[in-house]
């Protein structure tokens, strides 16, 4: 709580509306990018501010680099479903499933 995510690219704060394939979860801090074109590559650091605190911490950068071979070996699509055979609500009630599929 408290806490907001950024993310800096090249030295410069990365902006998120810029093409709509990014995007930063407040839950998490984690950057997606849907769709990597070569101009993505480069060094990517997390930045963590708290408001409260008055403070912002940056992580050590990451590079993103594309794989000239398009395979993505170790790193292949992995779909996962984990949902109960039977979910309960009541009548009236909202329900919420997700469905995630994870890939690099």
């Amino acid at each position: 709580p408290g806490l907001s995510y950024g993310w800096i690219f090249n030295n410069s704060t990365l902006d998120l509306q810029e093409d709509g394939r990014r995007f930063v979860s407040q839950a998490t801090g984690n950057l997606y990018l849907a769709k990597v074109e070569p101009w993505d590559v480069g060094h990517y650091r997390c930045a963590v501010s708290s408001a409260e605190a008055q403070r912002q911490v940056w992580g050590p950068p990451t590079a993103l680099t594309l794989r000239g071979d398009g395979v993505m070996g170790e790193y292949e699509p992995k779909i996962e479903v984990r949902f109960p055979e039977t979910t309960y609500a009541a009548k009236g009630s909202s329900v919420r499933l997700e469905c995630f599929a994870l890939g690099k």
